[in-house]
């Protein structure tokens, strides 16, 4: 027979046996069944999942959070019933875990007592994660435990970002108040600012004080010094004036006992006129040259009065002076010690805004401060040693000053009384001469004048005493004079050395003084750049918005914004292409089974009509299961695809390259072809990247990827029904026609084979009738 007759008595033989007929019809629906029910159970699972029973527990207590209470279990049951993601049931712990028993439940979430509490534990020592209990029922259910465990971790996201809400929202109302905070340090720090310029204007004007002060002291010192020389001469003369006047009182007294012996010896007086003419001679010039010592004495004595009443005048004014510089120096020490506390008090502070500050550069400021206002607290520290010792000093200066007055006052006062006795004594003196002169010129008269001369030696007997007291007075005076004269010694040595030491203790003051002017200048700067960062900060501090959308910025501070390439709607669509192949491929391998693939309808008249007539049969079921899937596919579960004539010629093209390869198996090996085809299938459904991609399996199985056949029917289908690659597409078509041609080769290779053993000799013997 030829290939068409013998494909007519192949039908022939289908439709007329019911026995063929029916189950070659429900071979028809196999592709449909596989590729229909599964893409239909499967189409949209997700779009159900307000019906998958989940239970809740919520065992959250609550919290307290800057002040406020918040019950972030509760909130989050709240936003549950809302979205109604799952089929929720908010139920005890107890009833939760015997739902799960008896598989009431797939899964059961739980939200633990301390849930708020560790929300609170950010700012601690050791904050704690908060935690939420999910258990799956995976052995009820492992792809719903897969499922919700995706849904957990959304509901974990959220509670992190509203807990990420709250706390931004804390955290920018510090910031205000850091920023209200740094307004009034600013403003401090500008009142610091303005008192340290007072300060530094004070220390300026301290430091030109103490610098007059220290040349006053020098120049003290200096005149203090030729003042203590000079009373070492003064003092060495009054001794020798002393020592001068114990002498003359001597003579005196020997004047005034010779007087005596002279009036008891009146009457020896003649018998030694001559030789008392001689020593009256003597006396007269004796007289006379006492008389000019005494006038020159006299003269000597209103500058002796004056100098001592200058001394003793100056000495008390500087006791004065010295005791109101003392009360300054008091007050100049307490406010040293006043600068050194302040500053004492600044260097604390500075240690607490070093503390508080985090930021590095500011930090470095206040460290240089608080450095300066160290090297500030030296100096006036310095300065109030300086002024203690200035102010000792000063106590030893003004006691000299008082003894230096009051020797002063007793030099002055024996002064007077040495005035006093030299005019008497220079009264007395001038007598003395008038009658030592008389006694010369009348010594003539000597012996008739004698009672003129016994009364005249009466007389200067009477002088005599005078001038005897006189001198005693003169002595004593001059001997006060010069233990006067030591005190003032004494007290201008001491002068002296106090000078010498407030000189060194003002030049300490002064130096400490030009370091606090120096430190003061640096505070005034420092004070100055710390007032204008303080604004700076504040300002910046302020500029900081807070609001919902910055709130939620942070929460979730990140979008992400799904670009779709080749969009697939549902799961039912992704997995078309992998359904629909198996079913072709079931339905070619069934097809094997009812309808016999080797076995001719007649006696073919060659191999290749003998698989013409096969083949056709093939063609045909194959072309209808593929049709009756498409359109089930297409009407009843509305798929979309990019090209409805290409998906209906890609899918017989596929249909067509299976049934080719199980008539292969089938022809050439029997039923052993159809477990090959059976592993072949299997290999298909793990090898194929329908669910998984490729990558995903084992690398041993990866390598059959290129040498299966549903590899390509898999990618051709994508293309036609998700990306629109018609040209991928009809590279797959290709690929998928090379196993067509090759298997038909194969199966007449193997007909030819068979052709010639079964059917050889009938063709000749019919040739040959």
């Amino acid at each position: 027979m030829h290939a068409f007759q013998l494909w007519l008595k192949e039908w022939k033989a289908i439709l007329t046996n019911r026995k063929v007929l029916i189950p070659v019809i429900a071979v028809l629906f196999i592709p449909l069944l596989y590729s229909g029910m599964f893409l239909w159970a499967f189409w949209d699972p997700y779009n159900h999942l307000d019906e998958l029973p989940v239970a809740v527990v919520n065992q959250d207590k609550g919290a307290m959070l800057d002040g406020k209470e918040i019950h972030l279990g509760k909130d989050l049951v709240e936003k549950l019933k809302e979205k109604k993601q799952f089929d929720w049931h908010f139920v005890t712990e107890h009833e939760g875990e015997k739902g799960l028993k008896e598989q009431k439940y797939y899964m059961l979430i739980q939200i633990p007592d301390d849930f708020s509490r560790n929300a609170t534990t950010l700012q601690d020592d050791h904050p704690k994660k908060l935690e939420l209990i999910y258990k799956p029922n995976e052995g009820f259910n492992f792809l719903s435990a897969q499922i919700g465990q995706t849904a957990v971790e959304k509901i974990k996201n959220e509670v992190a970002n509203a807990i990420t809400e709250t706390y931004a929202e804390s955290m920018f109302d510090t910031i205000q108040t850091v920023a209200d905070g740094l307004t009034k340090a600013s403003d401090g720090a500008a009142r610091l600012h303005d008192g340290l310029s007072q300060a530094q204007n004070g220390t300026n004007r301290l430091y030109d004080g103490m610098k007059k002060a220290q040349d006053g002291s020098e120049t003290l010192y200096h005149h203090l010094a030729t003042l203590a020389e000079k009373s070492v001469s003064f003092t060495d003369g009054l001794h020798q004036a002393a020592s001068g006047s114990l002498q003359v009182q001597t003579g005196i007294e020997t004047l005034y006992n010779g007087m005596k012996q002279m009036t008891a010896g009146q009457e020896k007086l003649l018998s030694g006129a001559k030789q008392a003419q001689q020593g009256t001679a003597n006396l007269a010039s004796g007289t006379r040259r006492v008389y000019e010592g005494m006038q020159a004495l006299d003269a000597r004595i209103p500058q002796l009065l004056q100098g001592s009443e200058q001394l003793s005048g100056g000495a008390e004014k500087l006791a004065s002076s010295l005791a109101q510089w003392q009360q300054g120096a008091a007050r100049v020490q307490t406010g040293a010690t006043q600068v050194t506390g302040g500053l004492e008090q600044l260097a604390a502070q500075l240690d607490a805004l070093i503390a508080q500050t985090p930021d590095p550069t500011q930090k470095a400021v206040y460290k240089k401060l608080k450095e300066n206002v160290g090297e500030l607290s030296f100096g006036s520290k310095q300065v109030e040693n300086g002024i203690a010792q200035l102010n000792s000093s000063a106590q030893l200066l003004h006691s000299g000053a008082s003894s230096l007055h009051e020797g002063a006052r007793r030099l002055h006062e024996g002064h007077i009384a040495l005035d006093r006795g030299v005019d008497k004594l220079l009264a007395g003196q001038q007598q003395l001469v008038n009658g030592a002169d008389a006694l010369a010129n009348g010594q003539e008269q000597l012996v008739s004048g004698m009672n003129t001369m016994y009364e005249k030696m009466q007389e200067a007997a009477q002088g005599a005493s005078q001038l005897a007291h006189g001198s005693g007075t003169l002595s004593s005076g001059l001997q006060t004079l010069a233990q006067g004269a030591d005190q003032l010694q004494n007290g201008t040595r001491r002068l002296a050395n106090g000078s010498q030491q407030v000189a060194d203790g003002t030049k300490k003051l002064t130096n400490g003084t030009k370091h606090l002017q120096d430190g003061v200048n640096q505070l005034t700067d420092g004070s100055k750049e710390l007032a204008n960062k303080l604004k700076e900060g504040a300002e910046q501090a302020s500029d900081v918005k807070a609001n919902e959308a910055v709130y939620d910025m942070f929460a979730q501070p990140v979008n992400l914004h799904k670009e779709e390439i080749n969009k697939v709607p549902n799961y039912g669509t992704g997995f078309t292409p992998y359904f629909l192949s198996l079913g072709l491929f079931v339905g070619a391998l069934l097809l094997s089974i009812v309808f016999p693939l080797r076995e001719p309808a007649g006696v073919p008249r060659s191999p290749l009509h003998w698989f013409l007539a096969k083949f056709g049969v093939l063609l045909g079921v194959g072309i209808l299961q593929a049709l009756l899937a498409d359109v089930v596919l297409l009407v009843g579960l509305d798929l979309h695809v990019k090209s409805v004539p290409l998906f209906i010629v890609f899918s017989i093209v596929t249909s067509i390259t299976f049934l080719s390869v199980i008539q292969f198996l089938v022809t050439v090996f029997g039923d052993p072809g159809r477990f090959i085809a059976i592993f072949v299938l299997i290999l298909q459904l793990t090898t194929s990247a329908g669910t998984f991609p490729l990558e995903l399996i084992p690398h041993s199985l990866q390598h059959f990827n290129a040498w299966l056949p549903m590899t390509y029917s898999v990618f051709g289908l994508k293309a036609v029904i998700s990306s629109g690659d018609f040209s991928f597409m009809w590279e797959n078509i290709g690929k998928l026609l090379l196993f067509v041609v090759s298997m038909m080769m194969g199966t007449l290779v193997y007909l030819t084979i068979q052709h010639r053993r079964q059917f050889a000799t009938v063709i000749e013997q019919a040739s040959e009738a």
